[in-house]
């Protein structure tokens, strides 16, 4: 399969979508994943509107995302059991998965965004649990 570049909606919906197959089944996010989400298809979306903003800057807005706020959450939700492994785990399959389909400039933003993000989340789990 030829990699291609991510220039519309079609291709971040492709990637996120191909993404979250693989954390479905993965031994160690999956379960967590698979506790939380409730309507998949949904989720997907919502994802899909998050990373169009990020690597091609359309989509809904800044407004409509919270990360910080949901992955504290969530790690409520799991007894404030999510490790730094978890994202480990995450980027890993993410990379994997950038470099199966995808090549370019934005898949490389892709990759480093994620990276960032990835170190931020964590941090921000970390800290709300000192909050508490």
């Amino acid at each position: 399969m030829d990699k291609i570049d991510i220039r519309s909606r079609k291709e971040v919906d492709f990637l996120v979508r191909r993404f979250y197959d693989q954390v479905r089944v993965h031994e160690t996010l999956g379960p967590v994943f698979n506790q939380i989400v409730e309507d998949w298809e949904h989720h997907l979306t919502h994802l899909s509107d998050f990373w169009e903003m990020i690597l091609l800057q359309t989509g809904p807005g800044a407004g409509k995302f919270n990360p910080t706020k949901v992955h504290r959450e969530v790690d409520a939700a799991v007894d404030h059991s999510i490790e730094q492994q978890h994202f480990g785990n995450w980027l890993e399959l993410w990379f994997t998965t950038i470099d199966r389909y995808f090549e370019g400039e934005v898949a490389a933003y892709a990759k480093e965004h994620a990276r960032r993000m990835a170190h931020m989340l964590f941090m921000r789990i970390w800290e709300g649990r000192q909050l508490n």
